[in-house]
């Protein structure tokens, strides 16, 4: 069976400015799903985040529903992994000065550590590290 992979899309007011931002994370741009309305942000093999500018985005929602202001509601909170509290950092610190605001307190439970951020568009990323041993604990 193939590996599942996950396209999560989400709606930003400035497709160029928000590319820039993710590249400043370290991911690239897949330049075969992307265009001047639309960029595909390669995370991993296996995740990709699709950048559509408002009006594109609009046409795949389902009638009758509103685009969510994610500066003033929270949508959803997109969570990654890391392979270790440093990662987790580097990706946090990145975020910031790639313009980025923290979303909340660095959380810190020894056994699990995340940082979290609001992208340009005030979509809400977390980033965690979890200690092997105590999943399988």
């Amino acid at each position: 069976m193939a590996q599942k992979m996950i396209f999560v899309n989400l709606p930003v007011k400035d497709v160029a400015a928000a590319r820039t931002f993710f590249e400043k994370l370290g991911w690239t741009i897949n330049p075969q799903f992307s265009d001047e309305s639309t960029a595909c942000v390669v995370i991993s093999d296996t995740i990709f985040v699709m950048l559509l500018e408002e009006p594109k985005f609009r046409g795949f929602m389902a009638p009758g529903k509103e685009l969510a202001d994610a500066t003033r509601t929270t949508e959803a909170l997109v969570t990654l992994s890391a392979e270790s509290r440093e990662e987790v950092d580097a990706l946090a610190e990145a975020a910031l000065a790639a313009g980025a605001t923290p979303a909340k307190e660095a959380q810190d439970h020894g056994f699990m550590y995340g940082r979290s951020f609001t992208d340009l568009d005030g979509h809400h990323w977390e980033i965690f590290w979890m200690d092997p041993a105590a999943v399988q604990g």
